[in-house]
C-alpha cells in the first residue's frame, strides 16, 4: 500500500524574503489586502496556516494612495488611551497630513490574525511615505498590482 506523506514546514524552513510594493495609485483596500496575502504566505505553495512563512513586505509611497468614493470626508481613525474618556478620533485628511504610514499599517493589521500570529506577522510590514527605502541589501523582489 503506497502511503503519501504530507509536507509540514518548520520554522527554520524558509529563508527571509522580501518584497517591495509602490502603493502610488493603487486602491486602499485592495492593496492591503494583497499585501496582507503575501504576509501570510498565502500565495506560496508552503503556505502553513499557524505560523510566520519568512515573508516580508516593503511598501514605498504611501502618501500616494487613493481611496474610492466619499471616504476621503468620511473615514476616521479610532485610537482609545485607555483611560475613560480618552478616545480620538482622527480624519483620513489629517492622518494623511500627520502620519501616511499608519493609513496602510492599519489597513493590512485589519486584514491579518487577531493573535500573536497577527502581531508577529504586521512587524514583517515597513511602509514608507517617500519612494526611498532602506532595504536594497535585501534583494526585495518588485511585485506589480
Amino acid at each position: 500500500m503506497l502511503q503519501t506523506k504530507t509536507f509540514f514546514p518548520k520554522e527554520g524552513d524558509f529563508q527571509v524574503r522580501w518584497h517591495l510594493v509602490d502603493a502610488e495609485g493603487q486602491i486602499l483596500g485592495r492593496l492591503a489586502s494583497r499585501i496582507a496575502t503575501i504576509l501570510r504566505g498565502k500565495h506560496h505553495p508552503s503556505f502553513t496556516p499557524h505560523f510566520d512563512g519568512g515573508f516580508r513586505v516593503a511598501v514605498v509611497n504611501a502618501e500616494k494612495v487613493r481611496l474610492t468614493g466619499k471616504k476621503e470626508e468620511q473615514k476616521t481613525y479610532f485610537r482609545h488611551s485607555g483611560y475613560p474618556g480618552g478616545e480620538t478620533l482622527t480624519s483620513y485628511k489629517e492622518q494623511m497630513e500627520k502620519k501616511p504610514e499608519e493609513i496602510i499599517r492599519s489597513a493590512v493589521r485589519g486584514m491579518l490574525p487577531k493573535n500573536r500570529l497577527g502581531s508577529k506577522l504586521i512587524r514583517g510590514l515597513k511602509v514608507y511615505a517617500g519612494p526611498d527605502h532602506p532595504h536594497q541589501a535585501q534583494n526585495p523582489e518588485v511585485l506589480e498590482f
